[in-house]
């Protein structure tokens, strides 16, 4: 008597087959989902710290980071403009988007860019450590910074000349979405661009799963 040798139905693969679909389906809308909870964080982080900003300068008629005055305007003992660098009280935020600050107790010579992020603290504007003048973290990873593009420290990265927040190391796919959702999706060119090591690109991100930017949003 012969043996029957057993093994699937075409039935059976196709159910197989159809399960590993539903998981690798799974997997990819959940990869969307996180992404686009990214972006929309990214979108709001522009909106929040943007409104900080300029409720800082409608409170204290100066902006955080360029303001003569922090000292006597918020409370804890946080440094003014005067023990930072750049020019004080010119309406203008000195240094690089870039320039990190300490964890508490800013120093000296830190420049006006890392001092904002203790003014707005301070001033109960953004949560955080009122001594600490680090750049906030985003979504993505990197860090986040304020600049005024042409200033008296820093350098103008972005080519955007007046005052901008900037995310550093955002993947070229992300920059992309970023600049095409909210400008024109040219890293050159508009209210959104491409700065830091790989800027400018002639006009396209280039998306390889490896190349960052710092996305830099005009104000």
């Amino acid at each position: 008597m012969k043996k029957q040798q057993s093994g699937f139905t075409l039935v059976e693969i196709a159910i197989v087959m159809v399960i590993i679909g539903l998981l690798l389906g799974g997997v990819l809308k959940g990869q969307e989902v996180i992404t686009n909870a990214k972006i929309k964080n990214i979108n709001n982080d522009v909106s929040g710290i943007s409104a900080a900003i300029y409720s800082y300068q409608d409170r204290y008629s100066a902006l955080p980071g360029d303001d003569a005055a922090a000292d006597a305007h918020v409370n804890g003992g946080v440094p003014s403009d005067n023990t930072a660098g750049g020019t004080a009280g010119d309406g203008i935020i000195d240094g690089n988007y870039n320039d990190n600050g300490t964890l508490a107790g800013a120093v000296p010579t830190d420049s006006e860019s890392a001092l904002a992020w203790q003014h707005l603290r301070a001033a109960g504007l953004m949560t955080g450590d009122a001594l600490s003048d680090m750049s906030p973290t985003h979504a993505f990873g990197g860090t986040t910074g304020i600049q005024t593009g042409v200033n008296d420290q820093g350098t103008n990265a972005s080519g955007i000349a007046g005052l901008f927040i900037a995310f550093s190391t955002v993947n070229g796919d992300m920059a992309a979405i970023l600049d095409s959702q909210n400008d024109d999706n040219n890293p050159d060119a508009g209210s959104i661009r491409a700065a830091g090591l790989n800027a400018p690109v002639g006009g396209n991100y280039v998306i390889d799963g490896t190349t960052n930017y710092d996305v830099a949003f005009e104000m």
